[in-house]
């Protein structure tokens, strides 16, 4: 069994319970969008000319997101195309909502994640099981492959 599938299968132990794997569809791309939104907060200082080409892009979230799918290439390239869509719609949401709302990113992605754990660890008493990552760290980034596998299921796609 690739490594992929292992780590997909021992995430899925411990979300078995059809309402926390339904909190998870929710919470796990709200909690993955609000890290990037707390990263693209941190203010980069003033950027080479040349980087300038990149306008809002050229951040940290930017460089986090790019070691993230680094990781994501190792376990499985098409769910780390799958992954970098993802991604890619996270960091134009940040970027939008710092244009409608100048400094309030993170702020708004505090309280996004802060109610998001808070219902994902309520979703993990449902469920009767602790979360994975408290066994394993790489598992915060399995949730969001999990949930695009199933993606990938049922367009037929392979990962």
């Amino acid at each position: 069994m690739r490594k992929i599938e292992e780590l997909l299968h021992e995430y899925g132990l411990s979300h078995q319970n059809p309402t926390n794997k339904l909190i998870h569809w929710v919470c796990v791309p709200a909690i993955f969008f609000s890290i990037v939104g707390l990263v693209f907060s941190i203010p980069t200082g003033p950027l080479p000319e040349y980087l300038g080409l990149l306008g809002s892009f050229a951040n940290w979230a930017t460089i986090a997101l790019f070691l993230v799918l680094v990781y994501y290439i190792t376990l499985s390239a098409p769910l780390a195309l799958g992954m970098f869509l993802f991604s890619a719609i996270c960091l134009a949401l940040a970027n939008f909502l710092s244009i409608i709302f100048p400094g309030k990113l993170w702020l708004i992605s505090l309280g996004i994640f802060i109610i998001s754990w808070i219902i994902q660890f309520y979703g993990h008493k449902i469920e009767g099981k602790k979360p994975s990552f408290l066994k394993d760290v790489q598992f915060l980034l399995i949730g969001p492959a999990w949930l695009m596998h199933f993606i990938y299921k049922r367009l037929g796609l392979a990962y």
